[in-house]
C-alpha cells in the first residue's frame, strides 16, 4: 500500500484522530445540538398544545357566550311580556276606575236632579196653594184661615195622580 502513498502509520494515526474528532464533535457538538433540538421540539410541542387548549376555550366562551345571549333574549322578552301585560292591566284599572268614577258623578247628578226637581215641586205646590187660597178667598168672597187652606190644597195635591209622577 505504500505504492500508492498510505503507509500504515500514518493511516492508523489519521483513523485515531478522526475518531476522536468525532467523539470530540459528539461530546461537545452533536449532545449539545441535539439537546437544544429537542428541547426546541418540546417548546413547539408545548405551544401547539397551548394553542389547541386555547381554541378548546375559545370555543367553549363562545359557545357560552351564545348561552348567555340565547338567554338574556329570552329574559329579555319575558321582561316584555310583563310589562306588557302590566300595562294591559293597569290600562284596564284606570278605564274600571274611571267608568266607577263617571258612575258615581251620573248617580251623584242623578240625586242633585231629583232633590231640585223635589224642591221645585215643592216650591211650585207652595205657590199654587197661595194662589189657590188667594183665588178661592176671591171667590167664596170670605176669608179662610191660611192653615186650614194649605191643608186642604196640599190633601188634594197629594191626591193627583198629575203632581205625583216622578
Amino acid at each position: 500500500m505504500e505504492g500508492l502513498g498510505i503507509h500504515l502509520s500514518s493511516l492508523i494515526a489519521q483513523l485515531f484522530n478522526f475518531g476522536l474528532l468525532l467523539l470530540l464533535l459528539y461530546m461537545f457538538a452533536y449532545k449539545p445540538v441535539i439537546k437544544m433540538l429537542d428541547q426546541r421540539a418540546a417548546k413547539i410541542k408545548e405551544s401547539v398544545d397551548q394553542t389547541e387548549e386555547i381554541k378548546k376555550q375559545h370555543e367553549l366562551a363562545e359557545k357560552e357566550t351564545a348561552r348567555l345571549i340565547a338567554e338574556a333574549g329570552k329574559e329579555g322578552k319575558k321582561i316584555i311580556e310583563q310589562a306588557t301585560l302590566i300595562g294591559e292591566e293597569t290600562k284596564q284599572k284606570a278605564k274600571q276606575d274611571a267608568k266607577t268614577e263617571a258612575e258615581k258623578l251620573l248617580a251623584k247628578a242623578k240625586l242633585e236632579i231629583e232633590r231640585e226637581r223635589d224642591e221645585a215641586i215643592g216650591e211650585l205646590r207652595s205657590a199654587f196653594a197661595d194662589l189657590t187660597m188667594i183665588a178661592a178667598g176671591k171667590v167664596i168672597d170670605r176669608s179662610l184661615d191660611k192653615e186650614q187652606h194649605r191643608q186642604l190644597i196640599d190633601k188634594m195635591l197629594n191626591e193627583s195622580k198629575v203632581l205625583n209622577k216622578n
